[in-house]
């Protein structure tokens, strides 16, 4: 029994390494490929036209895309994840339609990222739907572009819903049940128990379905070809920083870290390995950084309500 255990121990434990070493080498290969293009010029320049990889700019606006695409799709799946996970969680019981809703999340959890690119855009360039991008000019038929800020942020959004979900219903779940016994006793509401008691002690579930979620939109591609467009520029409206243009901006096209390493790489159509790495080590640093930040605004809360 104990030479069971102690495999059982070790197995677990190089499987951890294994993950610790696989994540270690691609951070180490990119550091060693891009490092040396990292530099002040190359963060806070925009992109450039140019085959001579000298010349082509830096990666400014697709940063800024990548920040603005990974806000905007997590503010719009996670209010509509964590309604679904509250309700399959505390309200819905066995039948047909909580069984079906659980095949549809399961479902869609594996389809690939192309197919809702796909369906995205179809969506999307319907003329009723022109009010999240822009309408094409000088066609018979009238459509809507279908390539925006809006349009990708929303596609994201139902891309990781399936994940955001299952990880926010987990945590609900662990939540054990004396913590809702003794609302109960005390006289609260089921609504009151679910906001003020379940999920503050199930925040470090919900901060992880939030972490795993901007870590799918911030590395994904197919979406961002087609939904964002192809542009290493921001559209709309210039200068598209000007409050006034926000609106015009979120409605146009741009480009975020992914499209800029495929663009920049010799296996898209561009002449600049060197910077693809550098984008590549740029947007791993990026999605570290996001998830540290989340975490420790999660511990903060944490720390303030149990003083």
């Amino acid at each position: 029994m104990f030479k069971r255990h102690w495999l059982a121990y070790a197995a677990l434990w190089c499987s951890g390494l294994i993950t610790m070493l696989i994540c270690l080498g691609i951070v180490l290969f990119l550091v060693v490929k891009g490092a040396h293009a990292i530099s002040w010029q190359f963060l806070f320049t925009d992109p450039l036209p140019s085959m001579n990889e000298a010349l082509s700019g830096g990666i400014l606006t697709p940063l800024i895309g990548t920040v603005l695409l990974t806000t905007l799709g997590i503010v719009c799946a996670l209010p509509w994840a964590g309604a679904t996970a509250i309700y399959l969680a505390e309200y819905a019981g066995e039948n047909q339609f909580v069984n079906a809703l659980r095949t549809g999340i399961d479902v869609l959890a594996g389809v690939p990222t192309i197919v809702f690119a796909i369906f995205g855009l179809a969506v999307f360039t319907l003329p009723q739907m022109a009010m999240f991008s822009t309408i094409v000019e000088g066609v018979d038929n009238a459509q809507a572009f279908g390539r925006s800020f809006l349009v990708a942020a929303i596609t994201m959004a139902a891309m990781v819903l399936p994940f955001v979900i299952k990880s926010i219903e987990e945590a609900i779940r662990s939540v054990p049940p004396s913590y809702k016994e003794a609302s109960y006793a005390l006289g609260a509401s089921k609504w009151n128990t679910i906001s003020c008691v379940i999920l503050p002690a199930a925040r470090a579930g919900i901060i992880t379905g939030v972490i795993l979620g901007i870590g799918r939109i911030a590395g994904d591609t197919a979406i961002i070809w087609l939904c964002l467009g192809g542009s290493m520029n921001m559209g709309g409206q210039q200068p598209w920083w000007m409050p006034q243009h926000w609106v015009s901006t979120l409605r146009h096209t741009g480009s975020t870290l992914t499209s800029y390493v495929y663009f920049s790489s010799p296996a898209g159509e561009g002449n600049s390995p060197g910077k693809a790495f550098g984008a590549g080590l740029v947007l791993v640093v990026f999605i570290l950084l996001l998830n540290a930040v989340v975490s420790y605004l999660g511990r903060f809360t944490a720390i303030k309500e149990d003083q």
